[in-house]
């Protein structure tokens, strides 16, 4: 689906607010990017939470239609943020797709007053800690055996922060 979407696409992704229409869409880019994706009403469950903002990024093309290309959701709780989840479908990785809805998220996360903004990553994932390193995260904690692969082999996750403003 990746490839055709891609091929058939015209532009840049568009980037938007995510709405609960969306769920199906981000329930499937989730789990084609994760070992435990959420369910379609999980994320349901999330899109219709007030705290819960959610940026996605939609490529149109004349074959492919309106295809999902990447979301960014977080948490918002009185001045601190939790990025729940970032996925940029494979057929747009490495093109700035994450990095422009990081940055578009944390601009809206310090119109609404977020004043700090925390994640876990992988300790593995380098693309995802080079993204977060070039947007002003830092590591503030790293938690032990918090991740499981495919195999059962636990990795460590990092806990990052930024501060906004």
């Amino acid at each position: 689906m990746g490839f055709f979407a891609n091929l058939f696409a015209r532009g840049d992704p568009v980037l938007s607010e995510a709405t609960v229409s969306d769920a199906a869409a981000i329930a499937a880019l989730h789990a084609a990017c994760f070992r435990r994706g959420w369910s379609e009403q999980e994320v349901e469950g999330l899109l219709l939470d007030r705290n819960v903002m959610t940026h996605r990024a939609m490529v149109t093309g004349k074959l492919a239609g309106r295809t999902l290309a990447g979301f960014l959701m977080s948490r918002l709780a009185a001045d601190e943020a939790e990025i729940l989840s970032v996925a940029v479908g494979e057929a747009w990785r490495g093109r700035g797709l994450a990095r422009n809805l990081l940055a578009l998220h944390l601009r809206r996360l310090a119109g609404l007053g977020a004043r700090t903004v925390f994640l876990e990553v992988g300790e593995n994932n380098a693309p995802a800690i080079q993204l977060y390193a070039r947007a002003g995260f830092h590591e503030v904690a790293r938690r032990e055996n918090y991740y499981r692969d495919a195999a059962g082999k636990s990795s460590g996750a990092l806990v990052l922060r930024r501060d906004l403003g």
